[in-house]
């Protein structure tokens, strides 16, 4: 029977490909919807849930809420915007791209917290402390693009999605080819 331990690399690189794949579905769908009110409602609604569920579930995999206080708070953090995003989106544009940016500062934080407490235990976690900074930085570019002139749309979240995607993506990437050299060392 494996360890926790040596179990993790694999869980970590599934759950990134699979954050990673979302998030370029949603890329897709908010390309092709962006004209249509309802359909793009619901993606920049489903997005922040979907975060909160998989940061649940990497918690409870990994130990739990309890030991994992970065993601737990991560979970309420998404769970409240997938709210303020609802009551944002019958409002104005302006209010969800602020919405989105208070959140990208704060969960990107929180990432990358989680991604330096990672790092001590299994490793290469370099990439999601790259994009939790990033995504912290994107918070605060939305924030300023919420208070310009020209109307936001879905399409000036889609950078946000596809750098979380593309770092997602690397990371994965990162521990399929560390498992592959440790097996073949």
């Amino acid at each position: 029977m494996q360890s926790h331990t040596s179990t993790q690399p694999n869980w970590l690189r599934s759950y990134y490909f699979t954050r990673a794949l979302f998030s370029v579905a949603w890329i897709s769908a908010a390309i092709l919807l962006r004209g249509q009110p309802l359909p793009a409602a619901f993606l920049l609604v489903i997005y922040p849930l979907w975060d909160a569920v998989a940061n649940l579930i990497d918690a409870r995999v990994n130990g739990g809420l309890k030991a994992n206080p970065s993601q737990s708070l991560n979970v309420v953090v998404s769970t409240i915007t997938t709210l303020a995003v609802v009551v944002a989106v019958s409002n104005s544009t302006y209010a969800v791209l602020a919405v989105f940016g208070v959140w990208a500062i704060l969960s990107g934080l929180l990432q990358l917290y989680t991604g330096v407490r990672r790092w001590r235990a299994y490793g290469a976690q370099w990439v999601m402390i790259l994009s939790g900074a990033q995504s912290a930085l994107a918070g605060g570019f939305m924030i300023s693009r919420a208070f310009g002139a020209a109307a936001p749309s879905i399409l000036d979240i889609v950078p946000y999605v596809a750098f979380g995607a593309f770092y997602f993506l690397l990371s994965a990437i990162w521990l399929a080819v560390a498992s592959y050299r440790k097996v073949h060392a």
